[in-house]
C-alpha cells in the first residue's frame, strides 16, 4: 500500500468517528474507537480530590456565594469535608451568611476556621459571633466593595467553591438548567462572578452535569479547574425568604405606598427612568404599588436593577421595564425568567457596583428604594447591627446604591416592637447620610436639607414632610430612653467602606 493510500485509508477511518490518529517517529497509532458520546473530562473528580488538588493548605482563603441563600448546601458541605480533612486556620471568604451555616459555629470552636469576611450574617451563627466566638474580627463589605476587593487583591482568595445548577465536564456553569433532571435553580451567579475570575482555583459544584457545550454559560471553563458533582447544591424554594419575602404587613404595605408617592412626585419619574429595591418587605412592595402609576401616566423605565423578583418581572413582560440588569435572583421567577428572556441580563458584584468599574450599573441609576434597621438624626443608616447589638443582617448593595443614585430612599418604621428605628446615632454606621435623600415613614417623609429641590417638589404635591428630630422625639415618647447597650471592649467586626476603608467596629455584646 501506497503512503497515499494508508492516508486516504486513515482519513476515511477518522471520518466514522472510529479511531485517532497518533503520530510518533513517523508512524500512526490506532487508538481504541471511542465507546462513549462525551470524552470524560479530567476535571471532573470527588470533592475530596478537588481540595487535594487545589493544592489547599492551613491559613488558605476559601470563598462560596450565597445565591440559594437560606438553601444553600455548597458552603457546609465542603466546610465539613476540609475538617474531616484535617485542614486548620481556614478563611470563609463567603458573600454572605445566613441561619443555614450555623455548622460553622463548631468550625471555629475547632480552629478549623479562624477568619471570615462577608457582606451580611444571620442566625445562630451571628449570635455567637456577636458574643465574641471568634478570636479575630469578621470583615464585613458590601456587595460592591466585595467585588473591588476580590478583583485588586484586598481579598485574595485561594480556592472558590462555588455552587451552579448546571455545569458540564469542562466547567462551563450557570444558575439554572434546561435539563429535565434540573434539581436546583438559583438564576444569577453576579456574586460568583469575581471568585470564578480572580480564585487562583475554583471548583464548580452541581447536582446537574449536563452534555458539553452547557449553554448559555455564566461561568466559563477557563475559570473552572475542578467539577463536583453533589446530590444537592441547594434548596430553590429557600431562595425567597426571610428578608426578601412578599410581605403582607399592612404597615409595610402602607411605607410602600408612601414611598411610591414620594418617587412619583419627586421629579425623576419620566420615560427612561431606572430603579432598584433593596430586601426588606416595604422596599420590595414599592415596585408593585408603582405599575399603577407607570400605566395611569405611560411612563416606561429602561432597566430594573440588582435583586430581581416575580414583581420586577412583571413589569418587565408588560412592557412597563425594558430591561432587567440581575446580580441576584430573588426568586424562581425570576431565575426562570433570566434563563429565558434575552432582555434579563446577568452581571457579576464587579459590573453591578464596584466604585473602580466606570461603567457599574448602579452608576446609571436614578431610584433605589433602600430598607433600614435604624436611621440617626443625621441620616446615616444601619443595616446590619440590631439595636439589640445583635448583627442580623447585611450590608448588600445598600451604600453602594445610596451613593451612585440620583435619588436614594430608605423606608423603615417608626418602632419595631419597642424598639426604635429612628435614634440618635446608628448602632453601627454602614450607609453615610451624605449619600441618604429620603427617609419615609408611617409617620411622615424626612428629607435630606441638602436636598432642597426635593423638599420643594414634595411639598408641593402635598406630602406630610417632618424632620427625623421629630420622628426620634415620637418614638421616644412611647418606649422611653433606650438603656444603653452592654457592649464589651472586644472588636468581633470591621466594617470597611466600598473604597476598601474601615468605616466602624462593632463590639462584642455582653448582654
Amino acid at each position: 500500500m501506497t503512503r497515499y493510500e494508508e492516508r486516504q485509508k486513515l482519513v476515511g477511518l477518522i471520518a466514522e468517528g472510529l479511531h485517532e490518529n497518533v503520530y510518533h517517529g513517523g508512524e500512526q497509532k490506532i487508538t481504541e474507537p471511542r465507546k462513549e458520546s462525551q470524552a470524560k473530562s479530567e476535571k471532573v473528580v470527588s470533592l475530596e480530590e478537588a481540595i487535594r488538588r487545589c493544592g489547599l493548605k492551613d491559613g488558605m482563603t476559601v470563598s462560596f456565594h450565597h445565591h440559594f441563600r437560606g438553601g444553600d448546601k455548597v458552603l457546609n458541605l465542603v466546610m465539613a469535608k476540609i475538617a474531616e480533612m484535617g485542614f486548620k486556620d481556614i478563611h470563609v471568604a463567603a458573600s454572605s451568611l445566613n441561619d443555614v451555616h450555623r455548622p460553622l459555629i463548631e468550625h471555629i470552636r475547632n480552629g478549623v476556621v479562624t477568619h471570615i469576611s462577608t457582606s451580611g450574617m444571620r442566625g445562630e451563627l451571628a449570635r455567637e459571633i456577636s458574643h465574641g466566638l471568634m478570636d479575630n474580627p469578621v470583615v464585613f463589605r458590601s456587595h460592591g466593595g466585595r467585588g473591588s476587593a476580590v478583583a485588586n487583591g484586598d481579598l485574595h482568595i485561594d480556592v472558590a467553591f462555588l455552587g451552579a445548577s448546571s455545569c458540564d465536564p469542562m466547567g462551563n456553569a450557570c444558575g439554572y438548567s434546561r435539563s429535565p433532571n434540573a434539581k436546583s435553580i438559583c438564576g444569577s451567579l453576579g456574586y460568583a462572578l469575581p471568585d470564578a475570575r480572580y480564585a487562583d482555583k475554583t471548583v464548580i459544584l452541581t447536582d446537574d452535569l449536563v452534555d458539553y457545550p452547557n449553554t448559555p454559560t455564566s461561568i466559563s471553563e477557563h475559570d473552572v479547574d475542578y467539577v463536583v458533582v453533589v446530590d444537592s447544591v441547594g434548596d430553590s424554594s429557600k431562595i425567597a425568604s426571610g428578608a426578601i419575602r412578599d410581605t403582607k404587613n399592612p404597615r409595610d404595605i402602607l411605607l410602600a405606598k408612601t414611598a411610591c408617592k414620594v418617587i412619583v412626585n419627586s421629579g425623576y419619574f419620566r420615560n427612561g427612568f431606572s430603579i432598584q429595591t433593596g430586601s426588606g418587605g416595604a422596599s420590595l412592595a414599592v415596585v408593585k404599588y408603582l405599575r399603577q402609576s407607570m400605566i395611569d401616566q405611560n411612563i416606561k423605565a429602561s432597566f430594573g436593577l440588582g435583586g430581581i423578583t416575580a414583581h420586577m418581572v412583571q413589569l418587565h413582560k408588560e412592557g412597563l421595564i425594558d430591561h432587567l440588569i440581575d446580580v441576584q435572583s430573588f426568586d424562581r421567577v425570576a431565575a426562570e425568567n433570566l434563563r429565558d428572556d434575552p432582555k434579563h441580563k446577568e452581571v457579576s458584584a464587579n459590573e453591578y457596583a464596584s466604585p473602580d468599574e466606570p461603567g457599574a450599573a448602579t452608576k446609571f441609576l436614578d431610584i433605589v428604594i433602600l430598607s433600614a434597621l435604624e436611621v440617626d438624626v443625621n441620616f446615616n443608616v444601619n443595616v446590619l447591627v440590631g439595636s439589640d447589638g445583635i448583627i442580623r443582617g447585611a450590608i448588600g448593595g445598600h451604600p453602594d446604591t445610596a451613593a451612585d443614585s440620583a435619588l436614594s430612599i430608605v423606608v423603615c418604621p417608626l418602632l419595631r416592637g419597642r424598639i426604635p428605628c429612628i435614634v440618635d446615632e446608628v448602632t453601627t454606621l454602614i450607609t453615610p447620610g451624605a449619600t441618604v435623600d429620603v427617609v419615609v415613614t408611617e409617620y411622615g417623609i424626612a428629607i435630606n436639607p441638602r436636598r432642597k429641590d426635593l423638599a420643594e417638589r414634595l411639598s408641593a404635591a402635598g406630602l406630610k414632610i417632618v424632620t427625623l428630630e421629630s420622628l426620634r422625639d415620637r418614638a421616644l415618647k412611647v418606649i422611653g430612653e433606650p438603656a444603653p447597650l452592654p457592649f464589651g471592649d472586644k472588636v468581633v467586626g470591621v466594617v470597611m467602606n466600598r473604597n476598601g476603608e474601615v468605616m466602624d467596629v462593632i463590639k462584642n455584646i455582653t448582654g
